[in-house]
């Protein structure tokens, strides 16, 4: 295959992921990953190199850890029981698929049933619920900021010999 439709696809790769963090139902970090993998092998890795692939991976890796932690963080700040962090990390793994009103809901409504099923109150549960999403909130942000970090290795490693 030509090295400029490779080129074409790496680019198109980062830029689907850059937008697939903020919008529902597109990839996101995973495909900035692949596209920067993938320009890293057109160029035989000698500018992008192994170490830096992997140093991207790491941060690829941290940014679907944030997403999980975050709703954890959220859901135990507000005092959940740990069936409530079972059920939000839960929620969060299920609901990946359905993009970002999966991930919006998915770790409230395991955290609501979670907690629900342990007091017995949804008043309480609720509470739960929205620490989970503010916790989420932060998470998002989080892997955001990862996302810029790993445009800026990815950069640095590029343009710098």
């Amino acid at each position: 295959m030509d090295q400029t439709v490779l080129w074409v696809i790496a680019i198109a790769l980062i830029a689907v992921g850059v937008a697939g963090t903020v919008l529902p139902g597109v990839p996101g970090v995973m495909a900035v990953f692949g596209g920067m993998l993938l320009a890293a092998w057109i160029d035989g890795f000698t500018k992008i190199t192994g170490v830096t692939v992997v140093v991207l991976g790491v941060l690829t890796a941290l940014s679907f850890a944030a997403d999980i932690l975050g709703s954890l963080l959220g859901a135990r700040r507000v005092g959940a029981s740990r069936l409530a962090l079972v059920g939000a990390a839960l929620g969060t793994l299920a609901a990946f698929p359905f993009g970002f009103l999966g991930l919006l809901l998915g770790p409230f409504v395991g955290a609501v049933i979670g907690e629900f099923v342990t007091q017995r109150r949804l008043d309480v549960a609720a509470r739960v619920g929205v620490g989970t999403w503010i916790g989420l909130a932060v998470g998002s942000l989080a892997k955001i900021a990862l996302l810029f970090t790993m445009l800026g290795v990815f950069a640095l490693s590029y343009l710098v010999d």
